[in-house]
């Protein structure tokens, strides 16, 4: 394993990251294919134990169980210490005024109950999931900066969002003398570059690490393009992510990555990866796991290193796409 530090921080994070969002009660929250606890652990252990320190969840992962199963198996598999624990707030805990967003109220309520479920007496990252409209940027600053002075959070990140946003946020957090965030959990991948126009620049000139969610574009980047899954055919968040007409480029894509993969008799997975692993602005992809050879493959890429020519067929039949992903 590799590893290196979060953006400008002395966080040290292994190279890649094992999302958790695979891992949930199913019938809690919005993810029918989540894994029960019992089939769970043995993901997050296998990660241990090939060195991945580092974890992302969320509160509304599967109305918080998500967070359960993960906070369990690091006691029993781990030390605190020795890995770094990331989580979210904004997405509706529950019915009603105030179960959502990033109102002082929420965030002060959510963290705590994070803190609770996942057993520990802070996170090491404590991300925005999304950016709120409805709420000032002032109140949401403050209230984390008062998270991390209470010692409930080390350091803040935050996730999906115009860059025009994310740079104001971080204008006002430094305007006030309030904690910074040092990291972007963007939507980045091979079918979806979008982040690359303005995103990617602002945060290597601001020192701020990259994260993305969905390396491998839910799958499509992983399987022949009319193959589809138990998981594709039920996430209607992924659908909603990649049907904007502009399949025709975005099969040239998949089937580059096919004959990539097989003049190097890899998986696909890995060439998608190393793609991402690629990219300078890249701290560590966050990656899903339903198989343990999942794990192991995403370990392999970082071994790979792609020349100027594959990285070129690779991106060559990218088309732009309309945003995706922000909400």
């Amino acid at each position: 394993m590799d590893y290196t530090r979060l953006g400008n921080t002395g966080l040290e994070v292994s190279r890649l990251c094992l999302g958790c969002m695979s891992y949930g009660e199913p019938d809690r929250g919005n993810h029918p294919w989540t894994l029960r606890e019992e089939d769970s652990r043995p993901f997050i252990r296998k990660a241990i134990e090939l060195g991945i320190t580092f974890f992302d969840t969320a509160n509304v992962y599967s109305d918080g169980t998500s967070e359960g199963i993960l906070g369990r198996a690091i006691k029993d598999y781990s030390t605190r210490d020795d890995v770094v624990i990331a989580t979210k707030v904004h997405g509706r805990m529950r019915p009603g005024p105030n179960g959502a967003g990033l109102s002082r109220k929420a965030i002060l309520s959510e963290i705590d109950a994070s803190l609770k479920r996942l057993g520990t007496d802070y996170v090491d990252l404590y991300q925005i999931h999304r950016y709120d409209p409805h709420t000032p940027i002032e109140e949401t600053l403050e209230a984390l900066h008062d998270v991390v002075k209470a010692g409930k959070a080390r350091y803040i990140g935050a996730s999906s969002m115009y860059a025009w946003q994310f740079h104001k946020m971080l204008a006002v957090a430094e305007a006030n003398g309030w904690t910074r965030f040092v990291s972007m959990q963007n939507h980045l991948n091979l079918l979806y570059r979008e982040e690359e126009r303005e995103m990617l620049p602002l945060c290597k000139a601001e020192g701020i690490g990259v994260i993305p969610w969905s390396p491998l574009a839910r799958g499509r980047l992983t399987r022949e393009w009319s193959e589809q899954s138990a998981r594709s055919q039920s996430d209607e968040f992924g659908k909603g992510l990649y049907a904007q007409g502009t399949e025709d480029a975005d099969r040239r894509v998949v089937e580059a990555v096919a004959t990539i993969a097989k003049d190097r008799e890899v998986p696909r997975a890995q060439i998608a990866l190393a793609w991402l692993l690629s990219k300078s602005e890249v701290t560590a992809p966050i990656v899903g796991a339903t198989k343990l050879q999942h794990l192991d493959g995403a370990v392999a890429a970082l071994t790979i290193k792609l020349t100027a020519e594959e990285i070129q067929a690779l991106e060559a039949n990218y088309r732009p796409h309309s945003v995706a992903g922000f909400s």
